[in-house]
């Protein structure tokens, strides 16, 4: 096969110069496709590599590499993609292109920008916090200044190594220096957050004040870390003028720690009867709840009802009418109407509206709670509606004025009875007659017993005839007492009347 190939290339040879004797072999081209005919060109003439230039006008490294000019296009785009190179090689990249002059022969000169990755590839390889205050004193051999962005990476490598001084008097450099490199919402963050790991809190706090004053925005790290601290050295009024401040403030008003957190704070600000810390708890409690509906799919969550009872015992005790309305609104949204409050919900909202003076709520609660539990069993009904016990605070708010308050409350009684639609209550009735027993009016004890039956067209119960016996045995009317006795045809209790 090759022999019959090496015949028909010379047969072919022959055929040419038979055919055109005139062609000389010199001019035949390479390839018969036209569009790949070579022609002979001049060749450009290179740009010649100009002389170093004037050591006062150029890199302090201009001695170096100068004969080898390198456009900084290529070697520029390397350098500000991150994701390119690894840290290290980003660095020499840096520093080979420093070296080098730039297509028009002089050096290469860096911008602020440019010089900020320089920096950030040191910190990850690293360097310390000595290191990069070198590398930004360096600067200023290429007539650049340093910028916010340039501290803050020498912030977080103080960060890193935990060194707060430093960093203290970096950030106190930083708001004198110039406008450009005024620190800015992540320079307080590093200098807080090393702060506060290292347990300084009341610096810590001196500088949250600081950025707040300047209007800076509060990362949710530094906010949760400050919450936690505060809540854990029992710094509590500093941390709800903190959390005033936030809300006053656009950009730091939905800051919100987690949920954990949040019944966290609910309890120790109820340990310490701190209304207002509890109020803020609720309050972040409530956007939790809020962001769980919104969510798709929804995430439903509720506070524990013990909790708010708790709370509801702080607002008693700290007269606070804003926590009582906050606690009880987050209880019913966290119930979501698929059940009644506990009977303990509604006689923790009953003893705070009767501590504040607030009778008319105190007595809508109790219809409300009568609505919900009256009809239980005998003997639960008789424990939740006494007035010697659970509704005992209802009673002494009702006689705190004497029979001012007394009567007051009976007529607003007696006109509810005659509205539409109409509420009439022995247990109301109740409380007046043991409040008259307790200001020692047996008269006004005794018309109100009557006008259970006679006003009101109900029937006593037992709370009714032992709170009218109190009042006898109060003011040692004994005859009187038997004489009522005779003309009983109830089974009363007097277990708590012997000594009479």
């Amino acid at each position: 096969m090759a022999s019959q190939m090496s015949i028909f290339m010379r047969t072919k040879s022959l055929l040419s110069k038979t055919l055109n004797p005139n062609l000389k072999l010199k001019s035949i081209s390479i390839s018969t496709f036209t569009f790949l005919s070579q022609e002979p060109h001049l060749a450009e003439s290179a740009e010649t590599s100009s002389l170093p230039p004037n050591p006062a006008t150029g890199s302090p490294l201009y001695n170096e590499n100068w004969r080898r000019p390198v456009t900084d296009s290529g070697l520029r785009q390397s350098v500000l993609d991150p994701f390119s190179q690894k840290w290290s090689d980003m660095k020499q990249l840096f520093e080979f292109w420093i070296r080098n002059l730039d297509k028009n022969g002089k050096p290469n000169k860096p911008d602020v920008n440019l010089y900020n990755h320089y920096l950030r590839a040191n910190l990850m390889i690293g360097a310390s916090a000595g290191d990069l205050l070198d590398l930004v004193a360096q600067m200023e051999d290429y007539a650049i200044l340093p910028n916010t962005a340039s501290f803050n990476l020498v912030l977080k490598a103080m960060y890193q190594a935990r060194e707060t001084e430093a960093a203290q008097k970096l950030l106190q450099r930083m708001l004198q220096t110039g406008k450009e490199s005024l620190p800015d919402d992540e320079s307080y963050d590093l200098v807080i957050g090393m702060l506060f790991l290292t347990d300084q809190i009341d610096t810590a706090l001196k500088f949250i004040d600081m950025a707040l004053k300047s209007g800076y925005l509060l990362s949710m790290k530094v906010f949760s870390e400050c919450v936690r601290s505060c809540v854990t050295k029992g710094r509590l009024d500093t941390l709800v003028s903190i959390i005033e401040k936030c809300k006053t403030m656009d950009q730091n008003k939905a800051l919100c720690p987690t949920w954990i957190m949040c019944n966290y704070i609910a309890e120790v600000a109820i340990q310490e009867d701190n209304g207002s810390l509890a109020f803020y708890a609720l309050e972040f409690m409530a956007k939790w709840i809020a962001r769980g509906e919104n969510a798709r799919p929804p995430v439903f969550l509720s506070v524990d009802e013990g909790l708010v009872v708790s709370v509801l015992g702080t607002a008693g005790r700290t007269y606070s009418q804003a926590l009582l309305d906050a606690s009880w609104a987050i209880l019913r949204r966290s119930l979501r109407q698929k059940k009644a409050p506990n009977p303990e919900s509604y006689l923790g909202k009953i003893y705070v509206h009767a501590l504040l003076g607030d009778l008319q709520r105190a007595f809508s609660t109790l219809h409300e709670f009568e609505t919900a539990y009256g009809n239980f069993n005998k003997y639960v009904e008789e424990e939740l509606f006494s007035p010697f016990t659970s509704l005992y605070p209802l009673v002494v708010a009702c006689s705190k004025k004497g029979f001012e308050t007394l009567d007051s409350v009976y007529f607003q009684l007696e006109n509810l009875s005659n509205a539409d639609p109409p509420y009439k209550s022995v247990t109301a009735l109740n409380c007046i007659i043991l409040g008259c027993a307790n200001i020692w009016d047996l008269d006004r004890a005794y018309q109100t017993f009557e006008a259970i039956s006679s006003s009101f067209g109900l029937t006593p119960d037992i709370h009714s005839y032992n709170a009218l016996m109190y009042a006898f045995g109060k003011l040692k009317k004994v005859h009187m007492l038997w004489a009522f006795l005779l003309t009983l045809t109830l089974n009363f209790d007097m277990h708590k009347y012997i000594h009479m």
